[in-house]
């Protein structure tokens, strides 16, 4: 029985290499046609998504089926590549026809296993709306498309399933994501926590701080707040607990912390790289804008986990908790030399996958070796085994993401829904700003509520980012405020994903640990806000000055606003911190007086 397991093992690590190989490959391959490369990353995908996640012998069986199905249908699209891209987006006979048809599916399917069903319920509704919207009365309604035409373009071009969306997971995404796996398999994984505790364990409220530092460092990479708080939660919960802290702030501490990962630069979870190919603007430019608000947000969790310190006297590491010196600088290299090399190749002017390749071959290389410096190949090798299979499943879990996103921005585009859409938003703000942008945010945190962060940024960003630029905003404003706010779901009830992960780890009930992750989260809600309005607060390239004056501003008024929130009983003074805060923030510009 072991044997056979481990024989079973041996081919899922096979198939996690080949991935991991194919997509370092496809960057030094120079130009592999879209029709080749991304319905290979599909098929790679296919079995951890429908056979390693089986949890019954029906799933079992219907996966494997799913499966051939899947990786035969796209080997069908990758190996006709030459005779597709001469059809120009119109089907062909009932072989074509059938094999759009079962892509479709598939990849519902493949997202509702992956991430349950509200995507793919999401992505059927656009569907079934491109097929038979000419029969909707009104505006809403289209012209009609010919179904060869609609399923075409959906699937032999560029335009749905492999369209632009799906380049990004192919070509960005996975590659970081492999990058950390490969981190978090060997002593790169522990350095991030010994910095963190090296650094922060001994403050007030040390061990929230630690928590706060390791998952903005490791959630930066990883580009999940569920994963981040499951894995960085692991250890810095326990130590939490051990030190006293309540078990509702010790899971809201986690859960925001691992949140704000996705918005620290430089690599913010890959999200970057996907704003980099929706709005054309450099990848330098957008992790310049990013950094204030990032920072602007970690401030304010450090305000309330200080905050909380004081309320409920929260103890730092004790000495025999923190890591010997030597052990930090050592894990910390372990760390530093491929994250640097990231991103001294990043700006060196090659691209973003270029330089987490390099970085990638460098961290392998240090999986050979541990904190003594030695050659280990038994110990690498279990290494490698853990990254393989890691990276299989997390590449495959974005890619059942994104391609079934893919499908939503593809029918929006082949139907005008989008420009619809941002008509109807244009038409019941009225040409106000603020009020679009309270519909544009309410319907990032009702659509984030349900589906992942990307997914829903992408989506939003879609149907509402044409009308706020329309009323004047600048397009990396408006990218980021969605952006930022798809986030909100993470923390904000009624579904709050990261909360439920961390109250479930630490015995906790889920809403009070999410009305303390709201109150130390607060910077969510109140940054993309005022990168609205403060525009300087994001231009740190063209105003470096004047972006760090608005920075400061922001910086005192969440401060008082986070001491106003988080205390043991209302008061004046609290009432008082809170509306100087808003004044602060919102009332006045001091780089207009500097």
């Amino acid at each position: 029985m072991t044997s056979n397991i481990a024989k079973l093992q041996i081919w899922w690590v096979l198939l996690g290499t080949a991935s991991i190989v194919f997509h370092i490959w496809l960057i030094f391959s120079g130009l592999v046609p879209s029709l080749i490369a991304r319905p290979i990353h599909m098929a790679l995908a296919l079995p951890w998504v429908f056979i390693f996640t089986a949890k019954s012998k029906r799933q079992l069986i219907s996966g494997v089926a799913l499966t051939v199905i899947g990786v035969s249908s796209c080997g069908y699209i990758a190996f006709n590549e030459s005779v597709l891209s001469d059809q120009y987006g119109f089907i062909s006979g009932w072989e074509q026809f059938l094999i759009a048809s079962l892509l479709i599916l598939i990849t519902l399917e493949m997202a509702r296993r992956a991430i349950g069903w509200p995507l793919p319920l999401i992505a059927s509704f656009f569907i079934v709306y491109g097929m038979f919207g000419q029969h909707i009365p009104g505006e809403f309604g289209h012209a009609g498309i010919p179904i060869n035409s609609f399923l075409g373009t959906l699937i032999i071009t560029e335009g749905g399933l492999w369209g632009t969306l799906t380049g990004v997971s192919v070509s960005i995404v996975a590659v970081f994501v492999i990058f950390g796996a490969i981190l978090n398999a060997g002593e790169a994984g522990k350095g991030f926590m010994n910095i963190a505790v090296a650094a922060a364990g001994g403050l007030k409220g040390g061990a929230a701080k630690v928590s706060v530092l390791a998952s903005a460092l490791f959630g930066s990479i990883s580009g999940s707040a569920s994963a981040n708080v499951a894995s960085t939660g692991m250890v810095t919960l326990p130590a939490m607990q051990k030190l006293g802290y309540p078990r509702r702030v010790a899971g809201a501490v986690e859960a925001v912390a691992s949140t704000g990962g996705q918005i620290m630069p430089p690599l913010m979870g890959a999200g970057a790289f996907v704003m980099v190919e929706l709005t054309g603007i450099p990848y330098e430019k957008i992790i310049l804008a990013a950094l204030l608000p990032a920072i602007l947000y970690f401030w304010t969790v450090w305000v309330g986990v200080n905050q909380y310190a004081d309320k409920y006297d929260l103890k730092p590491y004790t000495v025999d908790m923190l890591p010997a010196r030597s052990v930090v600088i050592k894990t910390a290299l372990f760390f530093f030399i491929p994250f640097s090399i990231l991103l001294t190749v990043m700006f060196s002017g090659y691209t973003p996958q270029f330089a987490a390749a390099i970085a990638i071959l460098s961290a392998a290389f240090l999986l050979l070796i541990g904190l003594d410096f030695r050659f280990d190949l038994r110990r690498a090798s279990k290494r490698f085994v853990d990254a393989s299979l890691f990276s299989g499943q997390q590449v495959a879990m974005i890619a059942s993401i994104i391609l079934c996103a893919s499908l939503i921005v593809g029918v929006l585009g082949i139907t005008g829904l989008g420009i619809k859409i941002t008509s109807s938003i244009l038409s019941i703000s009225g040409g106000s700003l603020w009020l679009a942008l309270l519909l544009t945010a309410l319907a990032c945190i009702i659509l984030g509520m349900e589906v992942p962060t990307t997914a829903a940024y992408v989506i939003c960003v879609s149907v509402a980012g044409p009308a706020l630029i329309d009323l004047g905003l600048e397009p990396l404003t408006v990218h980021l405020f969605v952006f930022w706010f798809a986030l909100l779901s993470t923390i904000t009830p009624p579904v709050c994903g990261g909360v439920f992960i961390a109250a479930t780890m630490v015995g906790e009930n889920w809403f009070k640990v999410a009305l303390s992750a709201m109150a130390l989260g607060l910077g969510l809600y109140i940054v993309p806000l005022a990168m609205v309005q403060h525009q300087s607060l994001i231009q740190l390239d063209k105003y470096p000055f004047e972006s760090i004056i608005t920075a400061l501003q922001l910086a005192i008024g969440l401060l008082l606003l986070g001491k106003g929130l988080i205390g043991s009983r209302w008061s004046v003074t609290r009432l008082t911190c809170i509306l100087i805060a808003i004044v602060i923030m919102f009332g006045l510009n001091l780089s207009d007086y500097i």
